[in-house]
């Protein structure tokens, strides 16, 4: 029976997508065996009142090794 942990990081990018590719990248150069990703917060970034970027706060799962 595999056996899963939770770990909760922060990432930036231009779009919502980009921020949650960075958090998985960047936590797979440390972490293997990612398995899901789940964004718990959503934050926009404004100047001069128009959105310049995201942030999310997510959660990465991933599989413990044997």
């Amino acid at each position: 029976m595999a056996i899963a942990k939770v770990i909760e990081v922060l990432a930036d990018g231009d779009s919502i997508e980009e921020a949650m590719e960075k958090a998985v990248k960047e936590a797979s150069k440390t972490i293997h065996n990612i398995k899901g990703i789940y964004a718990e917060n959503i934050q926009g970034k404004v100047k001069d009142n128009k959105i310049v970027g995201y942030r999310v706060n997510a959660k990465l799962t991933f599989v413990i090794d044997d």
